[in-house]
């Protein structure tokens, strides 16, 4: 006999909102539906093993899509309901079947329950305009119930005829929801939110010994490291996203005090657009699927990785302003950024050789991970390396000078490291470099910029850094280098440019001249064009060798053939600093012919 009662609310007219506002994204009710009854299994499970109940181990969850009917049906054969357990578990909105459960057998250990039976069962309100239950409980002549509802305020009860323990969940689609009742929808969405379940679940069983389960019951992070092969670990990165290509290697995340916390981190080859790519950090709870690259428990930084975290202590359903203020997340983002650390300092000292072949792909992520994170930085200072002139890595606190006393920091100028940005664009300086014995490390990736300016306010005591093209260094020229009437033959035409002149007696005499930058105006310029606020005018210094004699030569020249080769030998050194402008193109090569017509003239 069937009877009606009304589903408790503590707040008026609060299922219209369930309904349509209880999650973003509403195909998570199928997560939600099959989570309980993993959780009705792990109850029963749970029970068999202290003696207090019967059972064969042979746990399923199945899954129904039905087109014609436009149904959706979620089966378990785990602990089911009693009638009063209905009443109290599914009419009282957000009563969690699983408290009472771990309150009562907290001394033998809840583990795997995730509890959210109550409100996560409304979810499927979101697509269903009708839900029907039948559940029979394990306990000795309990009879099946049936219970059904609108998801408006009302529902009913009563007795089935349902033969077999567990809970059958019938959800009657809306029609504009249809898509829920297509079996490719929903393999798709079992494999999203449900593929790491511990229970077996199938989709449309059709009873031949080909159906196969759609998930993984124990997967690769679910087993101790030990346990686990290389080829399996490639496997599972592949199978899980879909990346075909080899990761760099991993890490195993197993642990239970002071947190439990499973999980593996892939450490991808680089991507050609890096900086606009980011990985994928599947979140999970007791294996079931939470959310991606959620940055309160996974560093921001660590979302430039592949892989997957399970966080027991983590409820499936949290705000985010939860998680920003729960002392224990922190600690488990803070364990997981100290593993990751702790792997690439044992790569770098046991294995220095991979390291350094894997180090073009790790540079981008250890670099961002040192910004963002001042953990991070402590532990990888000390790792990070670029390559040199000569193609040789070297740690990049090989350039640093000593950190100076308290008491002398004021006083102390911090060393000058140089670097290249561009080898083709900088040959000229590297060559000149090369020649005085200078060295200086490669900077050419987009993080670089900004990474150099963060090591400089981490010491800055310890280091400055230059683009070699930035200044003159002392070893690459020699004493007394002025010449004033040198340098009054190139401001005459470079002073209305904006360009400076500076006379420099330089080592290497076949170059006439070069061009420098000043690094904090480049700085300022890239820095601007980063944020798009438009570029900085170049604060731009011809630097001439008075060292080299054709430079020598223009003192004696006329005045005509004075003016074509000073503006030729500007044009030479503007070119080896950047591609020429359209207008400074033409004017090059009107400059070349003339200054090639004077010369054959003088043969």
């Amino acid at each position: 006999m069937e009877r009606q009662g009304n589903i408790s609310i503590s707040s008026e007219n609060m299922m219209p909102i369930i309904k349509k506002w209880l999650y973003s994204e509403k195909d998570i009710f199928l997560r939600e539906i099959v989570a309980n009854a993993s959780d009705a299994i792990t109850k029963h499970a749970k029970l068999v093993s202290m003696g207090e109940a019967e059972g064969d181990g042979a746990y399923r969850i199945t899954v129904t899509a039905d087109e014609k009917e436009n149904t959706l049906t979620v089966e378990d054969n785990g602990i089911g309901m009693t009638e009063e357990e209905v009443e109290k578990y599914i009419t009282r909105i957000a009563f969690s079947g699983a408290a009472d459960f771990l309150e009562k057998y907290e001394k033998a250990g809840g583990e795997g329950i995730i509890g959210h039976f109550g409100l996560g069962f409304y979810s499927a309100y979101m697509v269903s305009e009708r839900i029907e239950i039948f559940t029979k409980s394990y306990q000795a002549g309990a009879a099946g119930v049936h219970w059904e509802s609108d998801g408006e305020s009302t529902y009913t009860i009563g007795d089935c005829d349902k033969e077999t323990r567990g809970t059958k969940i019938v959800m009657h689609l809306a029609k504009e929801e249809k898509e829920f009742s297509k079996e490719s929808t929903v393999r798709g969405l079992l494999e999203k939110y449900c593929s790491f379940m511990p229970y077996e679940i199938y989709l449309d069983p059709k009873g031949s010994e080909e159906d196969k389960p759609v998930n993984t019951t124990a997967p690769l992070y679910t087993k101790q490291p030990k346990d686990c092969t290389d080829e399996e670990y490639k496997t599972f990165y592949r199978d899980t996203f879909r990346d075909y290509s080899e990761p760099l290697f991993w890490i195993h995340l197993n642990m239970e005090y002071p947190f439990r916390l499973k999980g593996i981190l892939y450490f991808p080859k680089v991507r050609k657009k890096v900086e606009l790519e980011r990985g994928q950090v599947k979140l999970y709870c007791n294996q079931v699927y939470v959310a991606d690259n959620i940055k309160e428990v996974i560093p921001e930084f660590l979302m430039l990785l592949n892989g997957v975290i399970d966080c027991p202590d983590i409820p499936l359903n949290v705000s985010r302003s939860f998680l920003q203020n729960d002392k224990q997340v922190q600690k488990i983002a803070g364990h997981i950024v100290k593993k990751v650390a702790d792997k690439l300092n044992a790569l770098y000292k046991n294995d220095r050789e991979k390291y350094e072949a894997c180090w073009p792909d790790l540079a981008t992520f250890v670099k961002f991970g040192a910004i963002k994170d001042e953990a991070f930085y402590k532990k990888v200072s000390s790792i990070i390396i670029y390559k040199n002139l000569a193609g040789e890595y070297r740690p990049l606190e090989s350039y640093f000078g000593e950190e100076p006393k308290e008491e002398d920091k004021e006083k102390t100028e911090p060393k000058t490291a140089y670097y290249v940005s561009d080898v083709d664009k900088q040959a000229q300086y590297i060559s000149m470099f090369k020649e005085a014995g200078l060295d200086a490390i490669l900077c050419d990736t987009y993080i670089d910029p900004h990474f150099i300016s963060y090591i400089e306010y981490k010491n800055p005591y310890r280091v400055r850094f230059m683009r070699i093209d930035a200044d003159v260094a002392g070893e690459i020229k020699e004493e007394a280098g002025e010449d004033s009437d040198v340098a009054a033959i190139f401001e005459g035409f470079l002073k209305e440019r904006g360009v400076k002149v500076k006379t420099e007696k330089l080592k290497n005499t076949a170059v006439p001249a070069i061009i420098n930058v000043s690094e904090f105006m480049r700085r300022m310029s890239e820095m601007n064009s980063f944020y798009d606020m438009g570029q900085s005018p170049e604060d731009m210094t011809l630097v001439v060798n008075t060292a080299c004699g054709c430079v020598q030569a223009l003192k004696q020249a006329g005045e005509e053939e004075r003016k074509v080769a000073a503006e030729y030998i500007w044009l030479l050194a503007l070119m080896n600093y950047r591609p020429l402008k359209p207008e400074e193109l033409e004017r090059f090569t009107s400059v070349s012919s003339l200054f090639i017509g004077k010369y054959l003239k003088t043969m």
